[in-house]
């Protein structure tokens, strides 16, 4: 039911389209998912349509203020896990030991680390899929195309600059719902 619910949203009420290797995304168990361009709350609803879709277990963070009542609950309840960014904790490790503790766990995460334009992204997603020993997909959310692109698997080297380069490459053109900042 869930399923069919979110397909006709999708598809039919909002008119957007799957594309890429999403299919990969149902095979494998771990992943650092990034989600990019990430400008807009939007991007979370149309997040959530694609995992029910596709039948897939996705994890995310999101800062601490976001988890308060009422939100909260629903976020926890979609997979959502409070990050205080305030403290000086480790989180690349804190985070990285999730993966050991379940599984199958997916984490999607924004390497903008905000919804406004910046010029760099924030590296965490990069030491996370790296300690955890684990693939990054990526996730593009065209708004100008209406559609969502899964990339296959990307198994982070020892090469951060190289890999940087490729993952960027992925997102090159792409629109997101706020376009002067994609």
């Amino acid at each position: 039911m869930r399923k069919r619910l979110a397909k006709w949203i999708y598809f039919n009420l909002l008119g957007w389209k799957l594309q890429g290797a999403y299919s990969t995304l149902q095979d494998t168990q771990k992943a650092v998912i990034i989600a990019v361009p990430h400008t807009s709350w939007h991007d979370f609803y149309i997040g959530v349509l694609v995992r029910a879709i596709l039948g897939v277990k996705v994890n995310f963070i999101g800062k601490k203020a976001l988890f308060v009542f009422p939100f909260g609950y629903l976020f926890k309840a979609l997979g959502g896990t409070p990050i205080d960014r305030q403290r000086n904790h480790n989180v690349v490790k804190h985070i990285s030991a999730l993966f050991s503790k379940h599984t199958t766990y997916r984490l999607a995460l924004a390497p903008e680390g905000t919804r406004k334009k910046v010029s760099q992204w924030r590296t965490g997603f990069y030491y996370i899929a790296q300690t955890a020993k684990v693939p990054i997909i990526m996730f593009a959310l065209d708004f100008e195309h209406k559609k969502t692109i899964f990339s296959k698997p990307f198994t982070v080297t020892n090469d951060m600059d190289a890999d940087l380069k490729v993952l960027h490459a992925f997102f090159k053109g792409i629109k997101g719902k706020i376009p002067q900042y994609s």
